[in-house]
């Protein structure tokens, strides 16, 4: 895993692709099927600040560079391009407790995004098919927030994985396995067919 230093020397060569691919090395989200754009500055600003949470190293000096670019790269629509770039930013600025007006724009914004089954596209536009793996790396990113708690349909999204979990792919059910366990996520209790 990455030290303060290499995060340091890769943002400020601008080595953006390679900062995020060293970040996402031996974690969990760090699939092939992730799909960030790996050379924009707020996909690297937001898994640096995720690690450097980690590390217990909010107060070095590049933290608040890094928060400001996660800022300012918001959208309009209150995303960051992307549900997985957004999932990311939102975790990132979560760290040490954050709250307040870009947050709550994420949040609706994720909360917009939510198809009626309650997971989410690939891309973000609803009327596209769900994506497990995207669903799954949401809530493992999220699932622990009260915020993000409150600001999507989470029953919806854990009965969704409660009735599919078998016909997901090895990535997907993976993701959410470790989703339901490092948020404590409970699926509702399904209710027996009547037949």
């Amino acid at each position: 895993m990455m030290t303060v230093r290499q995060i340091e020397r890769h943002w400020d060569a601008k080595t953006y692709d390679r900062l995020v691919s060293e970040l996402l090395t031996a974690r969990p989200e760090g699939s092939l099927r992730l799909g960030v754009d790996r050379n924009r500055p707020v996909c690297g600003a937001a898994l640096a600040v995720i690690r450097l949470d980690e590390l217990d190293q909010s107060h070095v000096k590049m933290y608040s560079k890094l928060i400001g670019t996660i800022v300012r790269a918001q959208e309009a629509d209150g995303g960051w391009g992307d549900l997985v770039t957004t999932a990311l930013c939102l975790r990132a600025l979560f760290c040490g407790q954050g709250n307040g007006v870009v947050i709550d724009r994420g949040l609706k914004y994720l909360a917009d995004m939510q198809k009626t089954d309650g997971i989410w596209p690939h891309v973000p536009i609803r009327r596209m098919p769900a994506d497990p793996y995207i669903s799954a790396l949401i809530l493992y990113e999220l699932g622990d927030q009260p915020a993000f708690r409150n600001a999507v349909r989470l029953e919806d999204a854990t009965r969704w994985f409660a009735t599919h979990e078998e016909g997901m792919d090895d990535d997907a059910r993976d993701l959410w396995l470790r989703a339901r366990t490092r948020c404590r996520l409970q699926a509702p209790q399904l209710q027996p067919s009547l037949c």
